[in-house]
């Protein structure tokens, strides 16, 4: 079974699955399937892309399927995202703002000091660019051959 992170990871994927809870939305608890055509649509990818990454979505259990004759049907699956929530609750639960003051001051300190530091390394490569661009202007060629004189 793929990491769930690593499978949310991918933009389109995302994307299969905002659509998904969309249709989910609008038709509440019943159903909320959508064929891999409407997906095909909706995306505006082609379908082997599109059945590729539902494919995917399927093996890491996000996505549930039905088929009927030649066709899939395609719902969303709550029950893993639920690793993907808890390992975010610590994190929305920390008030980030609540920095004191003198961390602020800090920071700042050291983003001036960071600023400086870029600013003499990038003094020092362009004294080294203007002294290199002059001496090889000032090389004359050689002809490295013996046939070529």
């Amino acid at each position: 079974m793929a990491d769930i992170f690593g499978v949310v990871a991918d933009s389109t994927r995302r994307e299969i699955l905002r659509i998904l809870l969309e249709r989910y939305n609008q038709s509440g608890a019943v159903g909320g399937e959508l064929s891999v055509s409407d997906i095909v649509v909706q995306l505006g990818l082609s379908q082997p892309t599109v059945s590729k990454h539902l494919k995917v979505l399927r093996e890491a259990g996000l996505v549930g399927v039905r088929e009927a004759g030649q066709h899939r049907y395609y719902h969303l699956d709550y029950a893993p995202l639920e690793e993907i929530e808890d390992w975010l609750i610590p994190f929305l639960s920390v008030d980030f703002d609540a920095a004191t003051e003198e961390e602020a001051e800090e920071a700042e300190g050291l983003k001036e000091e960071q600023r400086a530091f870029a600013t003499a390394i990038g003094k020092v490569f362009a004294d080294t660019s203007f002294q290199v661009a002059h001496a090889v202007k000032d090389v004359k060629p050689r002809k490295w051959r013996k046939n070529e004189q």
